[in-house]
This record gives C-alpha cells, sequence and structure tokens, in this order.
C-alpha cells in the first residue's frame, strides 16, 4: 500500500473519532459579534491550540485588539526544499437568533440521517468549522501515513471573520514574517454542486455600512404628530430607495470609477458554466434586482452591488403600537469589483447619505475599513495543482468560479505580504449558513478531508507544484 493510500485509509478509518471531535469544537458557542460570546471564542481557541498541539505543532494563542488568533507552525520542514505552505480558516460563528426558528439546539450537534444523508445541525457546522477541520485532519493523516508534514506549515485560525477581520491588518503587518510561504490555502468557500468540487479564483471586496438617522424627538404619539413630526423610518427609506435606478444601478458619485466591463470572453466563460446552475439552483431569483444588460452570474461574480441587510426602529414587537420612532437604522453592504476603492465608496456613500439628512434631524455612520477585490490567476501552479487533487478525489474536474462574497483576509495576505491564495471549500449553497438550522453532512466532511491529502500530494510532487 503507497503512503497517500494509507493517508486516505487514515481517514476513512478515523472517520467516526473526527466527527466526535468536530462535535465538540461545534458545541462551543464561538460567537464573535456578542460579548456574551467572548468565553466561548476563549473556549475554542484554546481547544484548538491543544489539538494542534498533539499532531505536532507549535501553536500559540495571539492576543489583537479583538479576539485571538491562532497561529501554528510545524516543527520541521521535513523536505528541505523550503517549500512552505499556509493554511487559514476561522472558528467563529454568527449568532443564533431567532433561536425558535431551530430545528435542533444550534451548540449540541448530531448526526441525524434524512432522506439517505447523514447530516449534523448546528452553529458554525458549515461556516466555518468543519472547513478548517478538515485540513487539521488531513495534515493529522498524512504525518500518520508519511511521519512528517507535506512541508514546513504554517496555520492561521481566525476569531473574528464574521465580523470582518479588523483586527487581522495589524496582525498580519505584526506577524509578517512568521507568515511569509509560497502559497496560501483558504479553506471557506463552496463547491460547484454536491458532487463537483470548485475553487474560488475572484472574490469581491467588501465594506459594512449602518446609518443611524436621528430627529429632534424621542418617540412621539402618531396620532399627535404623525403629520407634522419627522419620521425617521420615512426618511430612511427614502434614502435607501434612491440607492438603486430603475435600471438596477448604483447612484452613488464615482460608484463606477475605475471598474472596468465584463469582457466578452470571460461573458461566454461563466454563462457556459454558471447561468443553468443558478436558474435550477434551490435560490429563486423571482423579485430580485438584476442591474440591465447582465445575466445573474455576471452580476453575481463581475458587477459591484449594494445591499441592505438590515432596517430597525419603532415598534418591534408583536403588539399595535401607535409610535412615531425618534431613531431608525439600517445596515448595508457593499460589494466591490477590482479597481475599486473601498474608501472611496464609504465617503460616496455617507455624501449621498447627508445630503438627503431634513433640517433638524442628523445622521450617525459607524463602520470602517473593509477589503478590496482579489483575482487569482489560472495558471498559478499552486491553483492547477489543486484542481488536480480536487479532481482525483471527486472524480469531477473543479469549476474555477468567481463569488459575489468576500473573506478579508485574502486581499490583507494578498496585498499586504504579496500571497497567491487558492480558495477552497466544501460548503453549500443549501447548507443555511448564518441561518437557522445551519447543517452539514458526514461523506462531504470525509472527502473534504481526503481531497486535502490528495492536494498535498500534488503540490508536493518532485518538490514543487508542476504543470
Amino acid at each position: 500500500m503507497s503512503k497517500l493510500d494509507r493517508a486516505l485509509n487514515e481517514i476513512d478509518d478515523n472517520l467516526q473519532t473526527s466527527i466526535a471531535k468536530l462535535f465538540d469544537l461545534i458545541a462551543i458557542p464561538s460567537i464573535s459579534s456578542e460579548a456574551s460570546g467572548a468565553r466561548g471564542i476563549a473556549e475554542a481557541a484554546a481547544w484548538l491550540q491543544n489539538e494542534l498541539t498533539e499532531i505536532g505543532f507549535t501553536a500559540e494563542i495571539i492576543t489583537t485588539q479583538g479576539h485571538p488568533v491562532v497561529l501554528a507552525k510545524s516543527t520541521q520542514n521535513p523536505r528541505g526544499d523550503g517549500l512552505r505552505l499556509l493554511f487559514y480558516g476561522h472558528y467563529d460563528v454568527q449568532p443564533v437568533a431567532p433561536l425558535e426558528d431551530w430545528s435542533h439546539d444550534p451548540f449540541t450537534p448530531r448526526v441525524i440521517e434524512e432522506d439517505g444523508v447523514h447530516r449534523f445541525y448546528g452553529r458554525g457546522a458549515s461556516d466555518s468549522k468543519s472547513q478548517l477541520w478538515s485540513f487539521i485532519e488531513a495534515l493529522r493523516a498524512w504525518k500518520a501515513a508519511y511521519d512528517s508534514f507535506p512541508a514546513e506549515i504554517v496555520i492561521m485560525l481566525e476569531g473574528e471573520e464574521e465580523t470582518g477581520s479588523p483586527s487581522l491588518p495589524d496582525f498580519i503587518e505584526r506577524y509578517r514574517d512568521a507568515l511569509q510561504c509560497d502559497v496560501a490555502f483558504i479553506c471557506d468557500s463552496d463547491m460547484w454542486s454536491p458532487t463537483q468540487p470548485a475553487i474560488t479564483t475572484q472574490l469581491k471586496g467588501l465594506v459594512h455600512e449602518k446609518i443611524t438617522i436621528k430627529t429632534p424627538n424621542a418617540d412621539l404619539h402618531s396620532g399627535h404628530y404623525g403629520a407634522v413630526a419627522a419620521n425617521p423610518i420615512r426618511i430612511l427609506s427614502t434614502i435607501l430607495s434612491a440607492i438603486h435606478d430603475a435600471h438596477g444601478r448604483v447612484t452613488l458619485d464615482g460608484f463606477y470609477d475605475g471598474v472596468q466591463d465584463i469582457s466578452q470572453g470571460q461573458r461566454q466563460q461563466w454563462r457556459l458554466i454558471a447561468d443553468g446552475a443558478i436558474s435550477e439552483g434551490e435560490v429563486s431569483l423571482l423579485g430580485g434586482i438584476i442591474e440591465a444588460g447582465y445575466s445573474p452570474v455576471e452580476a453575481m461574480w463581475g458587477r459591484p452591488t449594494v445591499d441592505i441587510n438590515g432596517i430597525s426602529g419603532g415598534n418591534q414587537g408583536p403588539g399595535e403600537r401607535s409610535v412615531l420612532p425618534g431613531t431608525a437604522s439600517a445596515r448595508l453592504s457593499f460589494r466591490l469589483v477590482a479597481d475599486q476603492n473601498p474608501e472611496a465608496v464609504r465617503e460616496s456613500f455617507r455624501k449621498f447619505v447627508t445630503a438627503r439628512i431634513p433640517d433638524g434631524c442628523r445622521v450617525e455612520f459607524e463602520g470602517h475599513g473593509g477589503s478590496n477585490a482579489v483575482r487569482l490567476l489560472e495558471n498559478n501552479p499552486f491553483l492547477k495543482a489543486a484542481a488536480r487533487g480536487l479532481e482525483a478525489e471527486w472524480q469531477e474536474p473543479a469549476v474555477l468560479k468567481g463569488t459575489g462574497g468576500a473573506i478579508p483576509l485574502v486581499g490583507q495576505l494578498s496585498q499586504g505580504l504579496g500571497l497567491d491564495c487558492v480558495v477552497i471549500g466544501f460548503i453549500l449553497s443549501s447548507d443555511a449558513i448564518h441561518a437557522p438550522d445551519e447543517h452539514y453532512d458526514v461523506e462531504r466532511l470525509r472527502k473534504g478531508t481526503r481531497s486535502w491529502v490528495r492536494i498535498f500530494e500534488e503540490v508536493t510532487k518532485e518538490g514543487h507544484p508542476t504543470d
């Protein structure tokens, strides 16, 4: 039996133990956006440090201005060729509210057979504890078979990805020497289908903003003052509705500065691989806004967008309350493409809002930082090696795709350290990530872990990835 087969068998033979450990991690409520999650964040970081130490890494928990980073390094370079690989994942999760919408306890995972699929539910089950666990388990299996790691390995596990990674730029700058590698593998992405893997070669940039409109008054009785006093919800809805025109284009001044149109060649390639899958998928696009002149996949992958993520103000309770609120808020996200500047977009948005605030009212803004769009060239040798490894496991060629999503770290590693980032993951759109009843399945955990072993094999052939 070859060492590669021994490593793959190690994964299969150890699957139940691996699942049990993953469940221990999912059971930790490491919610990064809530103060109550601080204890869970600390517990999850310590748990991961212990697991990495057990398989031979030197692992430490590094404090940041926000939540800690677990940084681990292999204690040896078995190859002697200087090949150095960085692996990234995040152990923080989204809040679980509304809890009443969950069919299963979000922090008590167990395997349930549904329609022939062995599935488990829990916050972080898909995004993204299963993802980081897959490459940790692959490294464990490789070492069991080969008596060493496939190269010099650096692992960075973040605790605030779900809040936009605000502490990462400073962390990367402080530890830039420790993070210098030949390539970074980012396991926080999705598959093309339940049976076909994918590598994400284009990610959008991201800016988050919250606006709060305040009137001169506290809450008022709408029967007395509804016809005359300022209503911040009306003001807010008027502003938000003006962000897009009738053709789906964003109306902010300078929003499209530097944005290049999608080439005809790229359009043909994307339509060939993507439009059918999107139209036949589980998510309906009925009632959505698509920028005129673009197909759904072109709008998702190649055009900048603005989305309203939440609105609050006034009566949020179950009963009637005739209130004229004093304040109203909205949260928005801006998904950017290449050559858009996050700060310029933020500034344009704030000017757009400020110009529409009536006399006597004021607006407050919350939001900072942001990430740029990133693209990995398809002739990159590490990307090619990863594609070969994925195809070997799934018996389907890996789709090289774009995404409407953003991973702040990718832009920071790419721009800050000059690292190429290969973005791979085994999430499906049907996993209910960020929603109640988030879930994952046993077979994808198994094959995802095996995929990393095959990628190690391809990356390390002849001491370097080959074309």
